[in-house]
């Protein structure tokens, strides 16, 4: 039976500006960098992990 993962649209709504730069960098391993930007990541615990790190800074909805 195929194992099928779930998908997470990941949009940034704020800036990293005056924020630790640890989080700019975790919005840019996640793929994002400017504010409206979106992409689509694997749901898995590596990723919810980035994720909780900034999620003061970005919109996560299920797929």
């Amino acid at each position: 039976m195929p194992t099928v993962n779930k998908t997470l649209k990941v949009t940034q709504t704020k800036s990293s500006i005056g924020f630790k730069s640890d989080q700019g960098a975790t919005l840019r391993a996640l793929g994002l960098g400017k504010i409206g930007r979106s992409v689509e990541q694997v749901d898995n615990a590596a990723v919810r992990g980035m994720l909780f790190k900034v999620k003061h800074l970005v919109s996560v909805e299920e797929i």
